[in-house]
């Protein structure tokens, strides 16, 4: 069996969506003739632990830790927020966001000249040297590296080019430019584009988790070699969903799981409730809107201030396994897409939890990959995110098909099939094949 070493920054205790597809690598794998050995952290800053997930690291995995500094410690000793505040969600002020302190705005300065391509650079001096060792003991055969932090794609090619050990460089987002991106200043954008570029064109091979990846590589670079980048796209694993005893909600129960902040927030979706209610198309007495995760002070007081409050749950994140039964425990399952440019082509990891669940979705997203997934898997309806009415009318549907039992949900189950973790990772197999031939 041949080995890989799988560089990833999120792995259990890590928890929330981006250590799911990694997870997953690591667990089907050795079906397809890979062993895995994973490079991660001794400790990290992650914004959320799960500790239940590291019964879920398979047996069969080598997993070796380094130290890392984290900088996100000190900052928030700096600016007296709680040692446990998650990082993405009270986050350093982005953007030239008004009304943060002098030191928040001393932090931002120093997160966007020093810490390049991110935060988790600080884990560089460690990875190197254990990764020169691991490829060297273990007789590694491929490294794969999983962004974001694109720390991880920094530390890869550094490994790839002592080695020449073929090298798969995998996104679950865009680089520079994404909503997560830093707003620097020309000389700390220039080294951070050139460090994107290098790992485009260094990398034997570019995976992606959704294609507006790609499109985004591929406008950066328009002299990359097209025929290297991969689309490769999130899923679900079937183990995951546990077979619950047949109850009926006696309220129209809609969750949603994962982070809010800033610009994904339910603002839209609280209006277009809110509306349907005072104008009596929707008892408040007959729904209940459950909203699992973590979540910035401005999306709690949206929650708070909210006319619905009183049929709002505030759930604080979840262990992944209590996360997937609530989604089975559910009616409808809420999507919101980030507003901000190219959002048509963002794919969250969890909508394809979501289609897993098999409950019908109400996703706020534009008309892109997202309403193209819901058409071809037949797993809800889209409504654009400024859309009162077309938010009204979604709901309305999922509404009424609660109340009168008016039709059957019903999946495409072959288009589902096809985003199986199992068979998602059985084309990641073929292209290590593709670039380690076997003997």
């Amino acid at each position: 069996m041949k080995k890989v070493l799988i560089v990833s920054y999120y792995f259990p205790p890590s928890g929330g969506p981006g250590v799911q597809r990694v997870l997953k690598f690591v667990k089907y794998l050795p079906e397809f003739g890979w062993q895995p050995v994973v490079l991660t952290v001794q400790d990290g800053d992650y914004p959320a632990r799960d500790e239940s997930l590291l019964t879920e690291i398979p047996q069969h995995a080598d997993v070796y830790r380094t130290k890392i500094f984290e900088p996100y410690r000190l900052y928030r000793k700096l600016t007296g927020k709680p040692p446990n505040a998650p990082v993405d969600v009270e986050n350093i002020p982005q953007g030239g966001r008004q009304g943060g302190s002098a030191m928040e705005s001393l932090a931002e300065f120093v997160r966007s000249t020093f810490f390049i391509p991110d935060a988790r650079i600080g884990w560089y001096p460690y990875a190197v040297p254990e990764g020169l060792k691991i490829i060297k003991e273990k007789k590694i055969d491929a490294i794969y590296s999983s962004s974001p932090p694109y720390t991880t794609s920094v530390i890869a090619r550094k490994l790839h080019r002592a080695t020449g050990v073929p090298w798969v460089a995998g996104f679950r987002d865009p680089w520079t430019g994404f909503l997560s991106t830093p707003d620097r200043w020309f000389l700390p954008r220039a080294i951070d584009e050139h460090l994107e570029r290098a790992v485009f064109n260094d990398a034997n091979a570019v995976e992606a988790a959704w294609r507006g990846i790609l499109i985004d590589v591929i406008a950066k670079d328009p002299t990359v070699d097209q025929k290297k980048l991969f689309h490769l796209p999130n899923g679900f694993d079937r183990d995951d969903y546990p077979v619950l005893d047949a109850r009926a909600n006696e309220r129209f129960t809609v969750t949603y799981t994962g982070s809010m902040y800033g610009k994904r927030n339910p603002r839209t979706f609280l209006r277009a409730v809110e509306g349907l209610v005072d104008h009596g198309k929707v008892d408040l007495k007959k729904i209940t809107l459950r909203f699992i995760g973590r979540f910035g002070s401005e999306v709690r007081e949206m929650l708070q201030d909210s006319s619905l409050r009183d049929s709002i749950e505030v759930v604080s994140y979840l262990p992944h396994s209590k996360s997937v039964e609530a989604l089975l425990r559910s009616d409808a399952l809420l999507l919101i897409v980030d507003e901000a440019a190219g959002s048509n082509e963002i794919v969250p990891g969890k909508v394809f939890e979501y289609i897993g669940a098999q409950r019908p979705i109400i996703a706020l997203a534009p008309d892109g990959a997202i309403a193209a997934l819901m058409r071809e898997t037949r797993s809800g309806l889209v409504a654009p995110n400024q859309d009162i009415p077309a938010i009204q009318a979604a709901f309305i549907e999922c509404y009424d098909n609660f109340l009168y039992h008016k039709r059957k949900f019903e999946q495409d189950r072959e288009a589902v099939k096809r985003y199986d973790r199992r068979e998602i990772t059985r084309q990641l197999a073929a292209l290590l094949d593709a670039l380690s031939p076997r003997n």
